[in-house]
């Protein structure tokens, strides 16, 4: 994802004064191999970005398409960074598995079926603007 091309559609002033906050979420393919043959697993996010004031709720949609026996792992990834492990959550289970530095109830997860799962990060602040990846793991 080039960086150049995101854009963050905050008021002026709201952005200069850290009072709005800009998180992007990422559509991508991702070619792996599944069972005997070659396949691509199309993951959708929606919506593509989000523009928020400090305090607010954020929810990220995220589905794994055909794929309907796996977690979704989410990144997030600051300009310049690497990306960093917020959670995985797999239907089955009762809550999710954060990574270092992230934790409920900042950072939770929820399904809605097999395939459709969401990120929510709750009393977002400026340190939260950054894309968010969601992944499928074979």
């Amino acid at each position: 994802m080039a960086w150049g091309a995101l854009f963050c559609a905050c008021s002026l002033l709201g952005c200069l004064l850290g009072e709005e906050i800009c998180i992007y979420s990422s559509t991508h393919q991702f070619p792996r191999q599944l069972a005997a043959n070659h396949g691509v697993i199309v993951v959708t996010q929606s919506p593509p970005d989000l523009t928020k004031s400090k305090g607010q709720m954020v929810t990220m949609d995220c589905n794994l398409g055909t794929v309907t026996d796996s977690a979704a792992w989410w990144y997030k990834q600051v300009p310049g960074g690497i990306p960093q492990f917020v959670l995985f959550f797999y239907h089955p289970n009762s809550a999710p598995t954060y990574g270092s530095g992230f934790s409920s109830p900042k950072f939770t997860s929820k399904h809605t079926s097999k395939s459709d799962y969401s990120l929510i990060i709750n009393d977002v602040e400026v340190g939260d603007s950054a894309v968010y990846y969601c992944t499928v793991e074979r």
